[in-house]
């Protein structure tokens, strides 16, 4: 299927302030990219108005080809575009296999109540399936959070700073599922996250947005290569 996002002129914020002004970025089918900034750059400001979290005051975004501006989150669920917020967001008193069948609504009529996808990519919720998510480390909890949105089968997967605060050896077990997952299934990636060795190991591409625009968009291994993207955009 058609998964390629593009996003065209988007203009976003609260109240009476702006944050995204005017944001043109485009990914193809299965493309992973990944999306670095500064702190208050808009980059979570810009995954929450492509899932309908926060609607965009101008400007055309389009998933597949069709216009999903205006779109419930529901509906931009069910067309293939899956979420892992910052900070989890589980809930804590569910059980695992409880948190994981919530991700299964957005395939609403379809839903087979598949969590293999998740069981898959890691391998422990399985076992831990009955227990209550609250039990989970924070690492865990973070796999958790990335199962539920792929028990959905997306054909884009957003993440918003999967791997704060986790340990090293969790960090890799994440980068190696999502790296696992993209390939056999074709799924694409838009990843925001601060650990750029993580982001240069699984995304193909970098996009830097400054003061709520997208400046440029290079090839991972030019970013690599090149200190001086990272040291303009990020300070480091």
């Amino acid at each position: 299927r058609d998964a390629s996002l593009s996003l065209s002129g988007v203009v976003a914020g609260y109240g009476k302030g702006t944050v995204l002004n005017g944001v043109n970025l485009d990914l193809g089918s299965g493309e992973r990219v990944g999306l670095l900034g500064r702190n208050g750059a808009g980059k979570t400001t810009l995954l929450r108005v492509l899932m309908g979290l926060l609607p965009a005051r101008a400007g055309d975004i389009r998933f597949g080809g069709r216009p999903i501006h205006g779109l419930e989150t529901f509906g931009i669920a069910r067309l293939g575009l899956a979420y892992v917020p910052q900070g989890r967001e589980i809930f804590a008193d569910f059980s695992v296999e409880q948190n994981l069948l919530l991700g299964c609504l957005a395939l609403g009529d379809r839903s087979t109540r598949d969590l293999s996808p998740a069981f898959e990519a890691f391998p422990w919720l399985y076992a831990r399936r009955g227990e209550r998510a609250s039990s989970l480390s924070g690492g865990q909890q973070q796999q958790l959070a990335i199962g539920r949105a792929i028990v959905s089968w997306p054909a884009l997967l957003l993440l918003d700073e999967p791997l704060e605060g986790v340990q090293p050896s969790v960090v890799d077990e994440i980068v190696d599922a999502l790296a696992r997952l993209c390939r056999t299934t074709g799924m694409g990636l838009l990843l925001v996250e601060q650990n750029v060795d993580a982001v240069l190991s699984l995304c193909g591409r970098v996009a830097f947005i400054e003061s709520g625009e997208v400046r440029e968009s290079q090839p991972g291994a030019a970013v690599r290569d090149n200190p001086q993207w990272l040291e303009h955009y990020l300070g480091i």
